[in-house]
């Protein structure tokens, strides 16, 4: 049987089919209908956050995001990221200026922030890079300095805090995916997260057309809302994540404890966070020696994932600015399967494969 990279999370049939009951009593599809309204209710007191607005995917959250703080400009961000980070801020009209990545962290480089502001500067978009926070303190401390809005793709962040703080709430805004593959999902979904109450009514008119009422607009707008099906898979999901986390946790210990004695290098987790455990990501020594370990596990009917591939600093649509440590992360970085019932044999095969490709080699300290 194949074990992918990630296998999407299904509650029990009939806890889902009874939200579906309801719906067909209502009749009450889309357009801000009750599952919808009481999930940004039950996000919203879970997460620990004032105000978050589900929408119909991660990649509209970013989008609308950049729309509601009225970037137009440079906007510093990471070539270390899903594609979408970029993508969104080109969309927009944006000009992305990448900045080099922390090589222990994988998140974006503090230290090498300020050396990229110039006037046209206008804020910073950074990635909490596999769930793994950002130097947020870092990050605001130059933001105000220079007067940058920031936003933060939490995409893989649900649920991670940092200090005991959710690490939503640092930045002007943060943006989750509630894809079906992530750790939280409603199939198709995110959100957008503020405690800016300004930002926050931009935002909730900004995602219904600019709607005011039914005759009436706040301003221009977009169809980022989401629908009561959608809402209903998150609210049969949601109380299920801490399990799901317990599961994901014991996986990643297990794997910790099996490749203890390999070459490959986990990012460091940044001091001070309850992690979600949302991906297993390594860091091979080459290139070449990512893709021997990747044909084994494919030869075994095994799928990981280059994860992210290629660096986006090197997109055909930016301009091409160098980052030596992302585009090294870029070429050896594997996540390798993990979900919430991946079973301790399955992962136990996983290990026995890489481990047969470095047979006999010994540990290494390698890093980017």
């Amino acid at each position: 049987m194949n074990i992918n990279v990630t296998k999407s999370f299904l509650p029990p049939l009939e806890d889902y089919v009874e939200y579906l009951t309801g719906i067909w009593d209502r009749v009450h599809l889309t357009n801000a209908g009750p599952l919808v309204v009481e999930l940004e209710k039950q996000l919203r007191e879970y997460l620990g956050v004032k105000h978050l607005f589900f929408v119909n995917n991660g990649t509209i959250a970013l989008q609308i995001a950049i729309k509601a703080l009225e970037l137009k400009g440079e906007v510093l961000t990471t070539p270390f990221s899903y594609v979408a980070t970029t993508s969104s801020l080109v969309w927009e009209g944006c000009k992305p200026v990448f900045v080099d990545i922390d090589p222990e962290t994988l998140c974006i480089d503090p230290a090498l922030l300020e050396a990229a502001i110039t006037p046209r500067t206008v804020a910073i978009m950074a990635t909490h890079v596999y769930g793994n926070p950002c130097d947020v303190e870092a990050i605001e401390e130059i933001a105000k300095r220079h007067n940058l809005r920031v936003i933060y793709d939490a995409a893989h962040a649900f649920g991670v805090t940092y200090k005991e703080n959710s690490v939503l709430n640092y930045g002007d805004i943060s943006t989750l995916s509630f894809h079906a593959t992530k750790l939280f999902h409603t199939v198709e979904g995110g959100a957008i997260v503020t405690d800016n109450d300004e930002l926050a009514h931009k935002i909730s008119y900004m995602r219904n057309f600019g709607h005011n009422g039914p005759e009436a607009f706040w301003g221009v707008g977009v169809n980022g809302k989401s629908s009561e099906f959608h809402a209903a898979m998150g609210l049969c999901v949601l109380p299920r994540v801490d399990d799901l986390i317990r599961r994901r946790r014991e996986i990643s210990e297990r794997y910790d404890r099996l490749l203890a004695d390999t070459p490959l290098v986990r990012p460091r987790i940044h001091d001070h966070t309850r992690y979600n455990y949302s991906y297993y990501p390594t860091l091979l020594p080459s290139e070449e020696v990512l893709l021997q370990v990747r044909d084994a596990l494919n030869a075994e009917d095994i799928t990981p994932r280059r994860y992210f591939y290629p660096s986006l600093n090197t997109l055909d649509y930016t301009d091409k600015q160098p980052a030596p440590v992302s585009e090294s992360a870029s070429v050896r970085a594997l996540c390798l399967p993990l979900y919430y019932d991946l079973s301790d044999e399955d992962v136990d095969r996983v290990c026995a494969v890489i481990r047969g490709v470095f047979a006999p080699t010994t540990s290494t300290t390698a890093r980017v």
